[in-house]
Formats: C-alpha cells, structure tokens, sequence
C-alpha cells in the first residue's frame, strides 16, 4: 500500500505543549505550568446561561456566521472596547474557539507560495496554520532586553517580496509581550505603505496588567485591513465553550464563512448563548480573575528572579518566560530534567520557535499554593545541577 499522507503534513511536528500536557497527565503529584488554561471555573451566571439553553431545548444549528444577538454583542463591545465598529450582519463570525478563527482567515486570504510575517516567540499553531494553506512563514525574532516587543526596524527588514500579510498578538503568549500604541501606528504605517493585511489576535487583551491595551483597529486605516480575532476562554476561562470570533472587511469575513461553512457549519448553540452572557454581565468577574493572575505574575517572576532564573515581569497573558540559560542546559533538556526529577512541567521556549531556545514558559494560570510549590521545587532541582 502507497504512502497516503500529505507530505507537508507528514513533516510537521507535533505541539510541544500537548506533547508534555500527555505526559503530565499520567504523573501522579505533578504540578503542571504548562497548560494556558485558567484554573477558575467558568463564572456561575455565565454557566447557568449554557444550562438554560438547554433546559429551554436551544440544541440545533444556528446561523453559520453565528446567533445574530452575540453579533450584536460582540460588535458593541469590540466598538466600546477596541475603538472600532463592524456591521453584526456582515463583518462578524462566531467560530470554534481562536483557533477557527485563525485557520479561517489564513485560508480566506493566502494563495500558495504567499508569505506571511509573524513575530517569535510565538503561539505554537502561527507557524503550521500558515503552511498548511501552503503559505511560507517568515519569522521576527524578538528580544527579552526588549520585552518581547516586536522591532519596526526588525518588522521591515523581514518584508520581502511576496509578503501578503502580518500576523500579530498581543498581549502575546508565550512572552507577555505588549505593543504601545506608537509602535502599533509604525505597524500600520508599514502595513499600508506595503499594501498589507494585518491578523491581530487579542485573545489575551483583557489580561492586559499595565497600562491599557491597544487594539490595531482603532488606529486611522487599519479597519479596513486587519482581521481582528477574539474569543471567551482566557478572560472569561471558558476554555471547553471553544467559542470565538473574527472581525473585519465585509469580503473577507465571507471568505472566513466559506471556509468555516463546509469545515465547521457553526459554533455550539449552548456555548453562543454563554458567550452572550459573558459580554453582558461578565466583567465583574473578568476583572476579578485578572487581579488574582497580577498577583501570581508578581510572585512567580520574583522567585524565578531570586532562583537565577532572569525573568522580566510581563505585561499581559498570564505567562512567565524565564531565562534557563545559566544552567547550562538546552530549553527542552531543562524542561524534561524538571519534569523527571521534581514533576514539575514547564514547556520548553524551542515550542514557540526557534528563538525560544534558552528560555521556558510557566503558566501562572494555576493556583498560587500550585506556584508556590512548584517554585519550591525548581530551586530543589537547580541545585542539583550545582553539584
């Protein structure tokens, strides 16, 4: 029998984080920072609106752009929010999660041999979502002396001919990298002079810890060439809801409903009916959890800092992305010594790109008496590697 799988397919790697979320899951006592996933339960109000979905029968189909009152919603809250209005009949599509969003509006927009530029660290499915449209992914190396902030000089020099889009996220995981305002208007001032789409993935943009978040939309231009994806799990921990959305020109958006048409039909009915009551009367309980992530980014980055481990703070997501170099040992030898030795999972930087080597992600997303020990066990396990 012939080799039936697709070549490109065959020669993509597997995630790393899910690689170590599979091993984790077998150990007894380990404590995972892993997984961005937040350890609060889905606020009551909002789970009670998925249990009256279905206590009042919402269990069918709805609109494959999604039910029109959450896209009434979402288009006020994006205008209230990130200073920029869409049409909730034509420039609004709910999807499964972000990550529908994304492969979605990826495949709405490239031809093969298309490029696109994106900045690393970065989230594990940039890279692969752009290749498997066949596309080629230039990759933006960022720096911890900077933050993570992605460089304008840096953003310029990747361009080459071919490049159709720039794909962006912040606050960005895994780094907790954010973007001024004055570096988001040398973006689109970019993005218009090579005549280019901008993907702004904000899923982390609630969990904006200084200062204010900055959404590319609201710059003068750049609505009518970004696509703007959001969704519900991080701020509102509905990470098993997989509800989200993407914004944009009218074309394109009905070019994400072909694709999202004959690959997914639509959103969940009970997890749209959730979304709608967590955009009207879930901040409360949004702001509540970010304050409880501060108060973890502030601890977890002051131990890694009085372990050795340089740690800058982040300024948004709920990640810590500590330096690992001074013990000597690669990212992924780092993370699995842990993991075998103290049960403690971290996932290797090389998981967000090449540029990652040297450094680990930590999730503060779970507990502090989870941080704390966790904590306590990384400084048992660094001084075995002084003996």
């Amino acid at each position: 029998m012939r080799d039936f799988l697709a070549s490109h397919v065959r020669t993509m790697p597997k995630s790393g984080i899910r690689d170590f979320f599979a091993i984790v899951s077998q150990m007894k006592d380990a404590i995972s920072l892993g997984i961005g996933e937040p350890d609060f339960v889905t606020p009551f109000h909002i789970r009670d609106a998925a249990i009256s979905a279905l206590e009042r029968g919402l269990t069918c189909y709805t609109d494959n752009r999604g039910l029109i009152s959450l896209r009434r919603e979402i288009s006020a809250y994006v205008a209230k929010n990130y200073g920029a209005e869409y049409d909730p009949e034509l420039e609004i599509i709910t999807t499964v999660g972000v990550s529908e969003a994304l492969d979605g509006a990826l495949r709405a927009i490239l031809n093969p041999g298309d490029k696109v530029i994106y900045h690393e660290p970065c989230y594990v499915s940039y890279c692969p979502s752009i290749k498997l449209c066949h596309a080629e992914a230039i990759a933006v190396e960022t720096k911890a002396e900077d933050e993570f902030a992605i460089s304008i000089d840096a953003l310029r020099a990747a361009w080459q001919p071919g490049v159709k889009a720039i794909l962006i996220n912040f606050p960005t995981n895994p780094t907790g990298g954010v973007a001024s305002r004055e570096l988001l208007e040398e973006i689109a001032k970019f993005a218009i002079e090579k005549d280019l789409i901008v993907i702004s993935d904000e899923i982390y943009s609630e969990l904006t810890f200084d200062g204010n978040h900055t959404s590319i939309i609201s710059i003068p231009g750049m609505r009518e060439r970004t696509v703007f994806l959001h969704g519900f799990s991080k701020a509102y921990a509905m990470t098993g809801f997989r509800v989200g959305y993407a914004c944009g020109p009218a074309e394109i958006i009905d070019g994400i409903l072909k694709v999202h048409q004959y690959g997914i039909l639509c959103a969940p009915i009970i997890s749209q009916e959730a979304a709608i009551e967590a955009l009207r009367n879930g901040r409360k309980a949004m702001l509540e959890m970010r304050e409880k992530y501060r108060e973890r980014r502030d601890f977890i980055v002051r131990r890694f800092n009085e372990l050795g481990l340089k740690c800058h703070s982040p300024k948004g997501s709920f990640y810590a992305f500590p330096d690992i170099s001074s013990t000597g040992l690669s990212s992924m030898d780092f993370a699995k010594g842990l993991l075998a030795a103290e049960r403690v999972a971290m996932v290797p930087g090389t998981a967000f790109g090449k540029c990652g080597e040297g450094f680990c992600r930590a999730s503060f997303s779970t507990s502090y008496e989870n941080i704390d020990a966790a904590c306590t066990r990384i400084e048992r396990y660094l001084k075995t590697l002084k003996k």
